[in-house]
């Protein structure tokens, strides 16, 4: 199990003073660092059509992105190229334990973990995200920069696929060795070449747009035909002027519009089945011999471990003393008295069957459990 050291600080000194605001060189911050995982593993996950991935090369100053899956890795080169492979924590579960020291941050921020590998002079370039992100160095050494934000930093397409930013000025120059950790706040540009070979571990979080938030949020007033109720005005008058839209006339279609965001029932519903969904595609394995809830304690022990397959998202929310507990963008109600368990199938990435158990008696909780264990979401390990 990885430990995270900030420095010295607490997770909420980090919070409080580097969290979004300005980014930060952590030394050390796991000791004695074991890749979870080799090169030649790591080219095989990109060898597979499900997972997302990239091949970037900038040889004499010519940037090209090549995208997966790949056959052969003739353009992975001895030096300036870099395989970067998405979401590995859904296929690799010894990586998908690089997520755990991170979870002082809410789950639903959590992304995914990308990882890549890069010989000497290897990277993307400078670049901006519109996203945190912690960089852990492993094998080899990589050189990073890093800046603050600067919003009359010029952008620009080296490749159609490959957005960098011009030259900025770097408040972190370091050279990073294993277990060294680079904290990155949205908007700040930052570049890294590698000295020699050697494999970065990228733990992203998610920060949806407004415009994200509002095309989901519009599909699910649709999807629940909700939003029925028609714009009126029983107190029109005359007006001097026929073609304008006046105040009050935005201010009712305002309040249309408002009045679905504030309808509490519709508002959570659609935020835990939109946030608790995962971007890419996953590693599961659903059972071929479904389990039936009414015989869930006949099938499996007390002992027996119940694991949350990597990359499933498991998020709850309180609402009207009920819980609404969203997984892989699908909700389902649960009384609040069994909040524990819950919490179990949110917080942790395993726990006994036994500690579960108390919840079965609830009809709604004992078919949800046997839904996602069937659906691989969740799978059982015997206890030995």
């Amino acid at each position: 199990m990885y430990q995270l050291s900030i420095n010295g600080m607490t997770h909420q000194e980090f919070l409080e003073n580097y969290w979004q605001k300005k980014p930060l060189l952590i030394k050390g911050g796991f000791t004695d660092f074991e890749d979870p995982l080799t090169a030649e593993e790591l080219a095989g996950l990109a060898m597979e059509e499900a997972i997302e991935s990239r091949l970037v090369t900038n040889h004499e100053g010519n940037w090209q992105a090549h995208h997966g899956p790949f056959e052969d890795f003739s353009k992975l080169t001895d030096s300036h190229s870099t395989l970067l492979v998405q979401a590995v924590d859904h296929w690799h579960p010894p990586a998908a334990e690089l997520l755990a020291p991170f979870r002082f941050i809410p789950n639903w921020r959590i992304d995914d973990l990308m990882i890549s590998f890069s010989t000497p002079h290897g990277g993307v370039g400078p670049h901006l995200d519109q996203y945190d992100v912690f960089i852990i160095q492993g094998q080899g050494k990589r050189r990073w920069r890093v800046g603050l934000p600067d919003a009359s930093l010029k952008q620009f397409a080296k490749d159609k696929a490959l957005l960098q930013v011009e030259q900025f000025e770097a408040i972190i120059d370091h050279e990073l060795e294993s277990g060294d950790i680079l904290y990155i706040p949205p908007g700040c540009p930052h570049e890294g070449y590698a000295v020699e070979n050697a494999l970065n571990y990228s733990v992203g979080f998610r920060a949806p747009d407004q415009k994200d938030l509002i095309s989901s949020f519009a599909d699910h007033v649709i999807d629940e035909e909700a939003g029925k109720l028609r714009y009126s005005d029983t107190d029109l008058n005359l007006r001097d002027s026929i073609g304008e839209i006046c105040e009050d006339d935005k201010s009712r279609v305002r309040e249309l519009l408002n009045s679905l965001v504030n309808n509490e029932a519709l508002y959570s519903h659609w935020l835990g089945t939109f946030l608790s969904q995962p971007k890419h595609d996953m590693d599961l394995a659903p059972l071929e011999d479904a389990l039936v809830a009414d015989f869930l304690e006949d099938e499996i022990n007390p002992e027996d471990v119940i694991n949350r397959a990597g990359g499933v998202r498991a998020l709850y929310q309180l609402v009207d003393n009920e819980i609404l507990l969203s997984i892989n963008g699908e909700t389902y109600r649960i009384a609040e008295k069994h909040l524990e368990q819950v919490k179990l199938l949110t917080d942790e990435t395993f726990f006994s069957f036994n500690e579960v158990k108390p919840a079965l008696n609830c009809l709604e909780f004992k078919q949800t459990l046997t839904t996602l264990i069937n659906d691989g979401l969740y799978y059982v390990e015997a206890w030995s």
